[in-house]
């Protein structure tokens, strides 16, 4: 499949096969390709919680208000993103770089985030929702089916996976297969509402 056609039928699957279970190989497939998901600085804020445990599937799943994929999905995947990544890995993240480049990469991350907790925050979701586009496309590339959610208490899910404190929850995404069709796509706005030259 093209990525053409991953993107055109990529939907939002809401009810999976229970009895699906995906390979290792696929499973290593949609993580590693997420990891080459960009971030800012080449910072891989990102984490990625997988979520085998069936007990504890079950109270994330209580904290989803009950939604299934929690449970019959054959991957759930808690995306994270850590907003102190910035500054814990100094000049590794361009370890191959010259050493003048590495520290005037250094200097201007550390002056864009430092002291700035909502640019901190806002590029934790960036970083999380790339992650996430890449890993549905990716499924969808391997024949399997995704659902990205939100729909939870993430104060409750943070708990349970014992989500340290200078991290935040991005969204959750369940794969597998799909046990029916997603619902027809919903009417799109007008291009004219959606893409814009220069201005409003």
């Amino acid at each position: 499949m093209n990525i053409f056609e991953a993107i055109e039928q990529r939907r939002a699957v809401k009810t999976f096969d229970a009895e699906y279970q995906m390979s290792y190989q696929d499973i290593k497939t949609v993580l590693s390709m997420a990891r080459l998901a960009p971030t800012a600085y080449n910072q891989q804020n990102y984490r990625f919680v997988v979520i085998k445990d069936p007990a504890l599937r079950e109270k994330i799943k209580t904290a989803a208000n009950g939604q299934a994929q929690c449970s019959d999905a054959s991957l759930l995947i808690i995306l994270c993103a850590d907003t102190k990544a910035w500054e814990k890995h100094g000049l590794f993240y361009w370890g191959n770089a010259q050493p003048d480049m590495q520290q005037l990469k250094k200097n201007a991350m550390t002056n864009y985030y430092i002291n700035r907790e909502l640019a901190q925050r806002d590029e934790a979701m960036r970083s999380c929702g790339l992650a996430a586009q890449t890993m549905m496309l990716t499924a969808k590339g391997l024949d399997l089916d995704s659902c990205p959610m939100v729909g939870f208490d993430f104060d409750a899910v943070a708990k349970l996976i014992n989500l340290p404190n200078d991290h935040v929850i991005g969204m959750m995404m369940a794969i597998g297969k799909a046990s029916k069709p997603a619902l027809p796509r919903f009417p799109q706005l007008p291009d004219d509402e959606i893409i814009f030259t220069d201005t409003f």
